[in-house]
């Protein structure tokens, strides 16, 4: 049995919480939490649970080391803080415990990473004799192994597009996403994170690079494009309040180009309503999201993975897949030779592991 440690209870946190708890093959020891609401509190009560489970969450790292578990669960938020988050890692790392992680989105495609990033990452491996697996649906599933998957039905590829396509109006993040995005800024504002030249592209190009590596391309050029959609009508959502004038949908794209044209493009359309930017793409039939792939060429193959839950809302549903992308990973991530793992290294059998656990 693995010995591990969740490390944040937020969004996609407490939902890898709630998975670590059910499973009959793992054994959860800690929990990190930074909030000082969380901080104490038992790790059944912050993940929903109607029942303790005697472990109460930390703040000290250091503590959770010491536990010496065989691998940490890092759901932490590390967009807006990644030097932070990568010395967080590196302790772990160092110490010769294995890391799964849904954060620090530039290491989904860790071969292809800046240096930045990766090199730090890597040592740490190195001097510890552990590994670091990091994947999530997007960047993750809809921009590799969707994409594997369907590319392996076609005998000539013309073009791949990855969308994800959602209504984020319930998922309540306005401190990241709805920031980062700009959502309810007005169009004289100043840029938001994410609209910022070369952002889009430092955060996605890592996962273009890997495609077509993989498919033997050598691509002439990696650009982004991004668009805002400003509402004339106000917005109440759980996201926000938007007020005429301010932005409630926004595109953004990585796009790579091979002899002047557009052959991988992964884009995302996010709005807080289904009224906004009626010109854009909507999910098919009338679903609240969709991550989808389409490859034109011989022949052409389209999928759709739409995701659900009989109680917690699609957005949800989303963050409950993203940790099973590395929660499903432990036993094999634990088992692989130290370094940084990328998604084609794990074979996929080894990740179907939520099958026939019993209900929390």
């Amino acid at each position: 049995m693995r010995r591990v440690v969740q490390v944040s209870t937020g969004n996609v946190g407490r939902h890898a919480l709630r998975a670590l708890i059910g499973r009959p093959d793992l054994e959860l020891v800690g929990v990190h939490a930074s909030g000082p609401d969380k901080i104490g509190r038992d790790a059944g009560e912050l993940c929903g649970l109607d029942r303790p489970v005697g472990i109460a969450a930390t703040g000290d790292v250091e503590a959770l080391i010491d536990l010496a578990p065989d691998c940490v669960v890092y759901t932490a938020l590390a967009e807006t803080r990644p030097m932070e988050a990568i010395e967080q890692l590196s302790r772990f790392l160092r110490a010769g415990i294995n890391v799964v992680g849904t954060s620090l989105v530039w290491m989904a495609a860790p071969r292809y990473a800046e240096d930045w990033v990766r090199e730090p990452l890597a040592a740490a491996c190195t001097a510890g004799d552990s590994s670091l697996y990091i994947n999530g649906i997007d960047p993750g599933y809809s921009g590799d192994t969707l994409v594997h998957t369907a590319a392996s039905l076609v005998t000539r590829i013309g073009s791949i597009t990855v969308q994800e396509i959602f209504d984020y109006g319930n998922y309540d993040d306005a401190e990241f996403t709805g920031a980062s995005m700009g959502f309810g800024t007005e169009e004289s504002a100043e840029l938001p994170p994410l609209f910022l030249p070369g952002v889009v592209e430092s955060l996605w190009g890592p996962q273009v690079r890997a495609l077509a590596a993989n498919l033997g391309v050598t691509l002439d050029e990696i650009r982004q494009r991004t668009e805002r959609w400003f509402t004339p009508d106000p917005i109440g959502c759980t996201m926000m309040a938007v007020a005429p004038g301010q932005m409630a949908a926004v595109r953004f794209a990585t796009e790579g180009v091979l002899d002047g044209r557009v052959v991988i493009t992964l884009e995302h359309v996010n709005r807080l309503t289904a009224a906004a930017a009626p010109e854009w793409d909507f999910p098919p039939d009338g679903h609240v999201g969709v991550h989808r792939v389409v490859i034109e060429g011989e022949p052409r193959v389209e999928m759709n993975t739409h995701l659900s839950h009989p109680v917690f809302d699609p957005t949800d549903a989303g963050c409950i897949s993203t940790a099973a992308r590395v929660v499903n990973a432990i036993d094999w991530v634990c088992d692989a030779p130290a370094g940084l793992v990328a998604v084609e290294d794990v074979p996929q059998s080894a990740l179907m592991r939520g099958l026939l656990w019993a209900e929390v």
